[in-house]
C-alpha cells in the first residue's frame, strides 16, 4: 500500500514537470489560429470583417485564393487558420466551431454516447474510436471532437474504474506506472495537434486524425481479431497463456523490476514507458488511447485481457482529466457534446462493466477488433475528401463524393450496430449460464 501511494504521488508532481517541459499546452490556440465571429463580408473586395475572442474591434482578413466567399458564414463562432505564406490577414480555411444542434443530432449522440460507454465498460478504451469519427461524421471539427471526447472520458472512467475495481480486476499499481508516462505523452500528442492546426488548418487537423485512425486501427485490429480467433479455437487454458513478446519482455532485467499483484507480472518499469507515451499521445491527439494501451497491456506487458480492460480505465481517468485542463485552456471544448455524450454513456459504461463477468477473455478482444476494423472503413472513406480540401488530389466529382460519403456513414452505423449487438449478445449469454450454473450446484448441494 505504501509503494503504491508513492508511485500515485509521483503520478500527481510529474503533471507539473510535464507541462513545464513541453510548453502549457493549454496556452490557447497556434499563433496562425484564431476563435471568433465574422460580422461582415466584402464579396467585390474578397475582404471580411472579423472580431477576434477577447477583442471588441473588427479586424478585415482576406479570402486567400481558393476560398469561396461563401466560405465565410456570418455570427456563428468559427476557428479561422491563416497563411502566413500568402500575406498578413490572408484566411485559408474557415471551421464553424460549434455545430447547430438539431433533435436529430441529438438523438444521434446519445445513442452513439450509450455504444461507447458500452464499449468503454467492456473493452477498457474509453470508446472514443467510435466517439470520436461518429462526431466527426454529424459535422463537428476534428479538434472539437477530440477536445469534448477526452472532457467526457475522465468522469465516464472513473464510474468505469470503480465498478471493475470492486469485481477485482483493476491493477492500481499498473494503471499508476502507465499513467505516469501517459501524461507525458499527453503534453507531446497535444503539441502534435496544434502543429497541424498551425500548419495546415482544420482540414489538416481532420486529415491527420483520420490517417492515424486508419493505420492504427488496421493494424491492431488484425492482430487482436487473429489472436482471438486463436483463443476461441484453442484449448479451454488458451486464455491464461501469455504471448511470446510478452514472455520476452519480463525477462529483462533492467531495475526497477515491479510486481503487480492484480496483472500477476514482474517486469521492468522500462518496459511500460514506450506503451505510457503512445497511449498518451494517441489520446491527446485524437482522443483514442485504449486500443493502443489495452493491446500493449496484453501483448507487451503480459496482463490478460480482462484486467488490460479495466486498468486502462484506470489511466482514461488521469489521461482525461489532465488533458480536459489542457483543452479547456485553448477553449476547443464543446461542453453540449461533451454533457449529452456523458449523460448516455454513463448508463452505458456500467452494463459494459457488468458484462465482462459474464464473458471469456477472447470476445473482449473480438469485440474490440471487429469494431475497429470496420470504424477504419468509415475514416478511410473520408481521406480522400480531406486531401482534396488541402489541394493534395483534385476536387472528388459529385458522384464518387456521395458514395464515399456514404460508404463512410453506413460503415459507422455497422461498428455501432456490431458493437451494441455483440456486447448485447454476448452478456445475455454468459447471464443466462451463470444462472443456470448456480441452479444446477445448488440442485447439487440440495441433493
Amino acid at each position: 500500500m505504501k509503494r503504491l501511494l508513492v508511485i500515485l504521488l509521483g503520478v500527481l508532481l510529474i503533471m507539473p514537470l510535464a507541462t513545464s517541459a513541453f510548453g502549457a499546452g493549454g496556452d490557447g490556440p497556434p499563433k496562425d489560429i484564431m476563435k471568433g465571429i465574422f460580422t461582415s463580408v466584402d464579396a467585390a473586395n474578397r475582404t471580411a470583417a472579423f472580431i477576434k475572442e477577447g477583442n471588441t474591434g473588427a479586424m478585415t482578413l482576406t479570402l486567400g485564393a481558393d476560398m469561396n466567399v461563401d466560405a465565410v458564414v456570418l455570427d456563428k463562432k468559427v476557428m479561422v487558420s491563416l497563411d502566413s505564406h500568402a500575406g498578413e490577414g490572408v484566411l485559408k480555411d474557415i471551421s464553424v466551431m460549434f455545430m447547430d444542434m438539431t433533435a436529430g443530432k441529438v438523438i444521434a449522440l446519445i445513442v452513439v454516447g450509450l455504444i461507447g460507454g458500452l464499449l468503454s465498460g467492456f473493452i477498457g478504451s474509453g470508446g472514443a474510436f467510435v466517439l470520436t469519427p461518429a462526431m466527426m461524421s454529424l459535422g463537428v471539427p476534428g479538434a472539437v471532437a477530440v477536445a469534448s471526447n477526452m472532457c467526457h472520458k475522465f468522469p465516464k472512467a472513473m464510474v468505469g474504474t470503480y465498478k471493475r475495481f470492486k469485481y477485482g480486476q483493476v491493477d492500481l499499481k499498473l494503471a499508476a506506472v502507465m499513467s505516469a508516462t501517459a501524461i507525458v505523452g499527453v503534453q507531446i500528442g497535444i503539441k502534435i495537434q496544434k502543429f497541424i492546426l498551425n500548419s495546415w488548418g482544420n482540414a489538416g487537423s481532420n486529415l491527420y486524425v483520420s490517417v492515424i485512425f486508419v493505420l492504427v486501427l488496421v493494424l491492431v485490429g488484425f492482430y487482436v481479431m487473429l489472436d482471438a480467433i486463436k483463443l476461441a479455437k484453442g484449448d479451454t487454458n488458451a486464455e491464461a497463456k501469455t504471448g511470446k513478446l510478452a514472455l520476452r519482455m519480463q525477462k529483462i532485467q533492467l531495475p526497477p523490476m515491479i510486481h503487480f499483484k492484480v496483472a500477476k507480472v514482474t517486469i521492468s518499469a522500462w518496459v511500460t514507458v514506450p506503451v505510457g507515451l503512445a497511449t498518451g499521445m494517441l489520446a491527446a491527439t485524437i482522443a483514442v488511447g485504449g486500443f493502443v494501451g489495452v493491446p500493449g497491456m496484453i501483448y507487451v506487458i503480459g496482463a490478460s485481457a480482462v484486467v488490460a480492460s479495466a486498468t486502462e480505465l484506470g489511466i482514461a481517468f488521469v489521461m482525461g482529466a489532465w488533458g480536459s485542463f489542457q483543452w479547456g485552456l485553448s477553449g476547443l471544448i464543446d461542453i453540449r457534446l461533451t454533457l449529452l455524450i456523458l449523460s448516455a454513456s454513463l448508463i452505458g459504461v456500467q452494463l459494459g462493466a457488468l458484462g465482462t463477468t459474464y464473458v471469456k477473455d477472447y470476445m473482449i478482444k473480438l469485440v474490440m477488433a471487429s469494431v475497429m476494423l470496420v470504424v477504419a472503413v468509415s475514416r478511410g472513406a473520408k481521406i480522400p475528401g480531406y486531401l482534396a480540401d488541402l489541394g493534395w488530389r483534385a476536387q472528388l466529382d459529385a458522384g464518387p463524393a456521395a458514395l464515399l460519403e456514404s460508404v463512410s456513414f453506413w460503415a459507422l452505423v455497422a461498428a455501432l450496430a456490431i458493437a451494441g449487438v455483440i456486447t448485447s449478445v454476448a452478456m445475455a449469454v454468459g447471464m443466462m449460464k451463470d444462472k443456470q450454473q448456480k441452479r444446477m450446484e445448488a440442485a447439487v448441494s440440495h441433493g
